[in-house]
């Protein structure tokens, strides 16, 4: 998989041997400026599939396991509408998953995030602001930030935690300076639903069945009711499938908290 320090290095061999060549001959200018296109594409490309682990390492699946394990994920809770019902259907299926809890979400709702935890779930850090704008945040913002968000879980729960989802997957380098000091894990996904776009039920479960296999992490969010549909459905297919859903610490048997 293509890696930033890797791309960075053969772009540098590329550039200077531009350069090179327009010192003893003749460079169109359209060729620099393609060169450029192609590393910015690459870049952008890569920070925004955190499955490429193009500028730091996430946790994405764990296709080692000697067990029928899957983890089904949830960002962006709690939501007072929804996450009861998410709650619900995995207890109903006897399911354990782990949420990636917006810090800003958890003060308001600290009884769901408390349920989750009693309800044997494992919580994660999606941030405390969740800001558009995350990406773009300075190391220090990005450490300011996830150590809000881990006091008010800490408040609420009494556990520290060590489990993080970038905001819509983004990583760069700022990011992975930020969890250096933090100490977090980036925990990704393999199976990515987009149950927050305009796709329809079927087809956001024919982007997560097909396919399913042990050491999967799916990605979905407990803040719609497609989600909580789609959810329904993907309970239903795991035991003809002899998959179980655990949480994500367990399936990459990694501890979730300090």
């Amino acid at each position: 998989m293509l890696k930033f320090y890797t791309i960075n290095a053969i772009a540098l061999v590329i550039f200077f041997g531009l350069l090179l060549t327009g010192f003893f001959g003749d460079v169109p200018v359209w060729l620099y400026i393609l060169f450029v296109i192609i590393w910015i594409v690459i870049t952008a490309i890569g920070s925004f599939q955190i499955k490429w682990n193009y500028h730091l390492e996430s946790l994405n699946h764990n296709y080692k396991t000697s067990k029928n394990y899957i983890s089904i994920t949830f960002d962006d809770g709690p939501n007072s509408d929804y996450t009861p019902k998410v709650l619900s259907l995995l207890k109903k299926h006897n399911a354990k998953a782990t949420f990636f809890i917006i810090g800003k979400n958890a003060e308001k709702h600290p009884d769901l995030v408390r349920e989750i935890i009693a309800d044997g779930h494992t919580i994660g850090n999606h941030s405390f602001s969740h800001a558009n704008t995350f990406g773009f945040f300075s190391s220090e913002k990005i450490i300011a930030d996830l150590k809000k968000s881990d006091c008010v879980l800490k408040e609420i729960t009494g556990k520290e935690i060590k489990l993080f989802r970038p905001p819509f997957g983004v990583t760069n380098l700022n990011i992975k300076k930020a969890l250096k000091k933090t100490g977090h894990h980036s925990i990704g996904w393999s199976k990515r639903s987009l149950d927050t776009t305009n796709l329809p039920e079927e087809k956001i479960l024919k982007r997560i069945i097909p396919n399913l296999r042990k050491g999967d992490i799916v990605l979905l969010h407990d803040s719609s009711s497609k989600s909580v549909a789609v959810l329904e459905q993907l309970l239903l297919t795991l035991t003809p499938h002899e998959l179980q859903s655990v949480s994500v610490d367990r399936l990459l048997e990694i501890e979730p908290y300090a």
